[in-house]
């Protein structure tokens, strides 16, 4: 890499051509303000909070030597009389940065002051509160008074721009990173100002809506309290929610997010920053899938033949039931790679073959794959699968009405969505493991409520093949069983090993008995997941069909990239 030196107060830091100041500084542990600038985004210089002294090493015009300071006997460094912006200031050999100046600090105090001029001084309503860079700095730079005694411009107060996020006009500081976002990101133009002076105002384009999948991103990089989402709007102080690491399974592209939860409930689920899968981007599809948590028809009782039953004895009845022979397995690609391992050692036991349900929809070029599964890769990794899904089961539906298979685990599928009708139900005993009511746990002689993804911690792979861990945010409902439990025992009841029930000891096993996993530890797995070697990938047809071609997060424009 070309890498060039600067000096940021006093301090040389050695960083590649072109990085702009502030991520330059950051790399010091300097931290230089700044609204409107995002590293994923190109460079506007709209707010001037990043303002720095800005020095180049002195050199005789003529002969180009360098001019030595003879009070330090080091070259002189002349001194821009201005300030300058450090997002758009970039690296270059010789070039000294001042970000502590009686001067620096004067000129972000006069930025504060115009920022607040028409800024609703209403912090302890505002729903930013907490997460608001504008509340924040205010605390560093703020005057503490105002000269403004005009009154304050009324704006729109919230304007729905779209289905899922509202404005709150006033408190814009029109620094464009939403703007920016939508034109560059998702290439939907739809954001622009209207007006003119302190009468600016967001909105979008006439006969447009911010409706695209990826609208709620433009909440998260608001650095203020204007765009808010609605579905989390006032709902709860973030400073109450714990925040745990967690996988959007929406698809298989696995874009990393944070689960925001509080007393066992989830309020919502924002992007986590990884570059190498999903940058700071995630779909607004993936951040309703907590809801699942508390939807209707979740399944919180264990029954047997219809009757409410205890898990020890549910076991016993699904073994009974699998132990006369002609069982198959229906496996998910929703499932985490330990419960695919424990899946495999089920059929195994069992003499049986898993099939697995394929989900494929439309991909849209960002973080939505065509494969909808969150964890088709995992399955062939674990060897559960040895071949990509179908979209239904017509070969198990065959074989039910040939006689050859008699009873069915189904773990997590609705078996009629996948294809069997309601007389190939009635014909197969049912073994139902899953989180909610379908066709397939009406028809089922035992089922056992599941945990959902929210509830547990594991493994998934995603379309690049690359093992990324989530965590349990909140406690599973009433009722539920840990997936984990109930596959290990329903393994040993049917003549199968004893396995681990928990994650952590599992993965002794996982990594004896996976060669893909055989380097790998849970522990170990860091928080961006690890990208798993491609050679145990020969023969298996992970390059074919749309939904395992891996397309990759969108970059951020080459202005602002470091």
């Amino acid at each position: 890499m070309d890498l060039i030196t600067v000096n940021i107060d006093g301090r040389d830091v050695a960083v590649p051509k072109g990085t702009n100041m502030i991520e330059a500084a950051r790399l010091l542990g300097i931290d230089v303000p700044h609204y409107c600038y995002h590293p994923k985004l190109t460079v506007a210089g709209n707010c001037r909070m990043c303002l720095v002294e800005m020095g180049t090493l002195a050199a005789d015009p003529a002969t180009k030597a360098p001019v030595m300071d003879p009070a330090t006997g080091k070259q002189r460094v002349n001194w821009v009389p201005r300030p300058a912006i450090a997002c758009a200031t970039s690296a270059q050999p010789g070039l000294h940065i001042r970000t502590t100046t009686p001067m620096v600090r004067d000129c972000r105090e006069g930025v504060m002051e115009f920022l607040l001029i028409n800024h609703p001084l209403d912090c302890p309503i505002c729903d930013q509160a907490g997460e608001c860079k504008l509340q924040e700095q205010s605390t560093g730079y703020g005057r503490g008074y105002s000269r403004y005694v005009e009154h304050k411009n009324v704006k729109p107060k919230r304007t729905q721009l779209g289905p899922r996020v509202t404005l709150d006009d006033e408190r814009c500081i029109l620094c464009s990173r939403c703007v920016r976002f939508c034109k560059e990101i998702v290439k939907d133009d739809v954001l622009g100002f209207a007006d003119r002076g302190s009468y600016s105002t967001l909105t979008c384009y006439p006969g447009r809506r911010l409706e695209n999948d990826y609208s709620l991103n433009t909440v998260d990089i608001c650095p203020v309290g204007a765009l808010t989402s609605t579905d989390f709007r006032f709902k709860m102080r973030v400073w109450f929610l714990k925040q745990t690491n967690g996988i959007d399974t929406g698809s298989s592209v696995g874009a990393n997010t944070v689960v925001w939860s509080r007393e066992g409930a989830v309020y919502r689920v924002t992007p986590r920053r990884n570059d190498a899968v999903n940058d700071t981007w995630m779909a607004d599809s993936g951040r309703i899938l907590y809801k699942e948590v508390r939807a209707h028809g979740r399944l919180g009782t264990i029954r047997v033949n219809g009757a409410e039953s205890a898990l020890e004895f549910a076991v016993r009845a699904a073994a009974g039931i699998l132990a006369k022979g002609g069982a198959a397995v229906v496996g998910s690609g929703r499932s985490s790679v330990e419960e695919q391992f424990l899946s495999r050692k089920l059929c195994d036991a069992l003499g049986a073959r898993a099939s697995l349900v394929s989900r494929v929809g439309k991909g849209d070029g960002l973080l939505v794959s065509a494969d909808r599964n969150p964890n088709v890769r995992g399955a062939l990794v674990t060897g559960l699968v040895a071949a990509l899904p179908s979209a239904t089961l017509e070969s198990l539906g065959a074989q039910i009405d040939s006689g050859q298979v008699t009873a069915v685990v189904s773990i997590g599928e609705d078996l009629a969505a996948a294809g069997l009708s309601a007389a190939q139900l009635a014909r197969v005993s049912i073994v139902y493991l899953g989180t909610h009511a379908n066709a397939t746990s009406a028809a089922a002689r035992v089922v056992i409520p599941t945990l959902t993804l929210f509830e547990k911690s594991g493994t998934l792979v995603n379309q690049q093949f690359r093992i990324q861990k989530f965590a349990k945010a909140v406690p599973g409902v009433a009722g539920a069983t840990d997936d984990l439990l109930a596959l290990a025992r329903l393994t040993a009841a049917v003549g199968g090993p004893v396995l681990a029930e928990d994650v952590g000891p599992l993965w002794t096993q996982i990594a004896a008995e996976v060669p893909a996993l055989g380097a790998v530890s849970f522990a170990r797995i860091p928080d961006t997941g690890l990208l798993l070697d491609g050679t145990p990938w020969a023969g298996l047809p992970f390059a074919e069909g749309p939904t395992l071609h891996f397309v990759p997060a969108a970059p951020a424009p080459k202005e602002a990239r470091p």
